[in-house]
């Protein structure tokens, strides 16, 4: 803290015992010793609050660098499901109408045959029962 020598120090204690007497300079070194204490304390808890505030900003920095990162990805998911759907929307579109024409020559195959198996028990059916009074 202070660049203060050995020879310094030697000097202020001389002068030291000069003025305050061989009696009192031990309650006044204790009593420098204390405000020594004290005053390396307080810069230790000031050192230490800026130190936490500096802390505190970089925090809420970074929680607002994280909050952007998370709100962009959930963005870009969003529009990646959006467009998912919309394609497989499109392409079940597309399917019902190849699957479902409108004109019933088209359809060939056991489709059409189990289809026309059912529609003539309809028919049959229907018959039967107008000709039950």
């Amino acid at each position: 803290m202070f660049d203060i020598s050995f020879f310094e120090i030697l000097i202020i204690s001389i002068i030291a015992l000069i003025v305050v007497g061989p009696e009192r300079l031990p309650q006044v070194a204790r009593t420098l010793g204390h405000l020594i204490s004290r005053c390396r304390q307080f810069v230790y808890s000031v050192r230490t609050d800026i130190h936490n505030e500096i802390r505190m900003e970089e925090l809420k920095q970074m929680h607002h660098t994280m909050q952007d990162t998370v709100q962009s990805i959930e963005d870009s998911v969003r529009k990646e499901i959006n467009e998912i759907k919309s394609v497989t929307e499109s392409e079940s579109n597309n399917k019902a109408v190849q699957t479902h024409p409108n004109d019933s020559r088209s359809r060939s195959g056991p489709e059409s045959e189990t289809e026309s198996t059912a529609s003539t028990s309809r028919q049959q059916s229907t018959d039967h029962n107008q000709s039950s009074p």
